[in-house]
């Protein structure tokens, strides 16, 4: 009866065992199913994730073809733009060059201006100083000369031009040489000519005989202390006579010896009108023509007159200052202002 148990035990051990492995493989199932789910799900659910990626690539596809019509569409007016920038900026360049052009030739014009109103102010000063000095050299005074130099230096200071500086040195340079230039005393020469004409009937003539008045003023003397003889008054006439009729003198020039008392009248009337001459050349403003009728008398008195005399010293003298007043009447000659205003007229 032990013997059975024994027996029977190896039938009943796989009965015991089968449960594990029927549960083992409702396990698999159930684990095949569950991820056969998951993966069912996971697949819905990339599903889903693609469908969504595709609307928004969709979406996203459909928004760059609108882009890329709005880029063209932008493209477009923007080569509309650029090409009428291009025609604008063109147009504007055609315009600054024509405005360029324009500004050049008005600033040639303008210089032109510059150039024909600095040589028309040139010309004028030249003129009126050219003309001052002649109404300087008629009339002998130098105010037109200081006038006229003073109108064109404030000219010139209007102008403010560079090239004009040289002329406005020399004007002021003339300027000061005339303010300290001599003045031309024309009344004063007259009246040196009228003392002349009066000192010419006064004039000793070389070959003149000397008054009998000093030679009897020792025998009148005597004879006031007492009477002369019958016989001296006599023989004093006689001595007279032959003095009158013999002299003996020194004289210089042999044409004041051969001068005969009526020939020294009219010497002395030739003296007069060439000084009268000479006065009325200094009225006329012929300077020359005075200085010669002065130079002349000097020579006529030098050779007739008698140089031991007072007058005739007088008469030297005068003559010799009228030459001299006469030399220093000459204006200024306005060299340096002309020579300035030609250089300038040259353009150099």
């Amino acid at each position: 009866m032990t013997s059975t148990p024994e027996t029977a035990s190896p039938s009943a051990a796989p009965v015991a065992a089968a449960p594990p492995s029927a549960n083992r493989r409702a396990w698999r199932v159930w684990l095949s199913l569950g991820v056969a789910c998951l993966a069912l799900l996971v697949s819905v659910l990339l599903w889903q994730k693609l469908s969504r990626i595709q609307e928004q690539l969709a979406r996203q596809s459909s928004d760059a073809g609108q882009q890329s019509l709005e880029a063209k569409a932008w493209a477009k007016q923007a080569q509309e733009t650029v090409k009428d920038s291009a025609a604008r900026l063109a147009l504007v360049e055609a315009r600054l060059g024509e405005v360029a052009l324009q500004r050049g030739q008005l600033e040639e014009l303008m210089q032109s201006l510059s150039r024909s109103r600095d040589e028309n102010l040139v010309v004028d000063i030249e003129a009126a100083l050219r003309m001052a000095q002649q109404q300087a050299q008629l009339t002998g005074s130098t105010e037109p000369l200081l006038a006229t130099l003073k109108s064109a230096q404030l000219r010139v200071q209007r102008a403010a031009q560079p090239r004009l500086a040289p002329v406005l040195r020399a004007l002021e340079k003339d300027l000061d040489r005339l303010h300290t230039a001599q003045v031309f005393d024309l009344p004063g020469l007259l009246i040196k000519l009228d003392e002349g004409v009066a000192l010419v009937d006064g004039l000793v003539l070389a070959n003149q005989a000397l008054p009998t008045a000093t030679m009897h003023r020792s025998v009148t003397d005597a004879g006031s202390a007492s009477p002369p003889a019958w016989w001296m008054s006599g023989l004093n006439q006689f001595a007279d006579q032959l003095k009158g009729l013999v002299r003996v003198s020194r004289i210089e020039s042999p044409e004041a010896a051969l001068l005969s008392p009526e020939q020294g009248f009219f010497l002395r009337e030739n003296l007069k009108l060439k000084l009268l001459n000479a006065r009325l050349g200094l009225l006329a403003r012929q300077k020359e023509s005075a200085r010669a009728d002065l130079a002349s008398v000097a020579v006529i008195v030098r050779r007739y007159a008698d140089a031991s005399s007072r007058k005739t010293t007088q008469m030297l003298q005068l003559l010799e200052q009228s030459g001299v007043q006469l030399q220093a009447s000459e204006p200024p000659r306005l060299e340096g202002s002309l020579t300035a205003l030609a250089t300038a007229a040259a353009g150099r």
